[in-house]
This record gives structure tokens, C-alpha cells and sequence, in this order.
């Protein structure tokens, strides 16, 4: 019998909330762009909550490791396609391409690295902690603020610091990563 391990069911349940938060985030009323930031709100807690819980309960897992990640960034990078859509406006194209190329970026990285033996030369650190947190409250905020509001441009400086916070853990994980990138250039 298949027993799925409770980090994992949160990590399944994010990925099957990306087409919910879709759906609602195109409907059309008033009330839908809050419902939607409501369902990534829920998406980002069981973000914290599925590793919190992985650590406290030991259930840590291979399927977990791989899929955790995943999850966010499918969840983040829907997000931000939705955003640029919206605001249909370089100031939030910018940073959410930045955000975006990043994490192809530092993907690619991480399998590279793992292939050497040296994945933890580029483990999470707390830069991308920061990064991610100020980069799920402003698409947070973006989601739910009217355009042109009060609300949405404090949306927009948190989504460019957390663009700032993605350039500069890209740089550091790079950094770690450059005596083995620049073998035989």
C-alpha cells in the first residue's frame, strides 16, 4: 500500500492549486483577483509548512527533495505570467523576468553540480530564504491590489527587491560554483 508522507500531500496539493488559482484568477468579478491571492497565499503557507514538517516529523524523501522545488517555481513563474499579463507593463516584466531566468538559471546549476558531487556548494541559503519570502508577499500583494493603487506599488517595490535578492543569490550560488565552471573554459 502507497502511504504519501504529509510534506509531500502539501507539495501535491500546490501543484493542483496552480490551475484553481488560474481559473479564479480569470474570473470574472470583483471579488476574484482577492480569492486568487487568497489560493497563492495558501500555495506559499504550505510552502513553509511542507518543509517545516519534513524537518519536525523527519519525513524527509527523495520524491520531496525533488518535487518541493518544483512546486514553488511552477507556482511562482504561473504567478508572474498572470502579472505581466495584467500590468502588461515593463516595470513588471523586468522583474519578473529577472525572477524567472534565475531560477532556469539556478536549476540548471543544481543538477549540474549534483552530477559532480557538489550539489551542496549550491544549497539554499538565507538570501534566497529573504528572496523568496519578499518575492511571495509581492506577487501576493499584486495579485489582490487594483492597478495603479497605493497597494500595487508597494507590490512593485518588493517584487524589484526581491528581483534584487534573486541577482544577488544567483551571483553567490555562481560564485561557489565558478571553480568548477571554469575548469577548461
Amino acid at each position: 500500500m502507497l502511504t504519501i508522507k504529509i510534506p509531500n500531500l502539501l507539495t501535491l496539493l500546490r501543484i493542483v492549486l496552480i490551475p484553481v488559482f488560474i481559473l479564479v484568477y480569470y474570473l470574472p468579478y470583483g471579488w476574484a483577483p482577492w480569492l486568487a491571492s487568497g489560493i497563492f497565499g495558501l500555495a506559499a503557507v504550505t510552502d513553509w509548512f511542507d518543509g517545516y514538517l519534513a524537518r519536525r516529523l523527519n519525513q524527509s524523501s527523495p520524491f520531496g527533495a525533488f518535487l518541493d522545488p518544483v512546486a514553488d517555481k511552477l507556482m511562482v513563474a504561473a504567478a508572474l505570467v498572470l502579472l505581466v499579463e495584467a500590468y502588461a507593463n515593463p516595470i513588471v516584466t523586468i522583474p519578473a523576468i529577472v525572477i524567472i531566468g534565475r531560477e532556469i538559471v539556478i536549476s540548471a546549476l543544481r543538477e549540474w553540480m549534483a552530477e559532480l558531487g557538489q550539489r551542496a556548494s549550491v544549497a539554499v541559503s538565507m538570501i534566497g530564504k529573504i528572496k523568496t519570502t519578499l518575492q511571495m508577499v509581492s506577487i501576493l500583494v499584486l495579485i489582490a491590489a487594483p492597478l495603479e493603487s497605493l497597494l500595487s506599488l508597494l507590490g512593485i517595490l518588493a517584487l524589484y527587491g526581491a528581483a534584487a535578492l534573486t541577482l544577488w543569490s544567483m551571483l553567490v550560488y555562481l560564485r561557489a560554483a565558478w571553480p568548477h565552471l571554469s575548469e577548461d573554459i
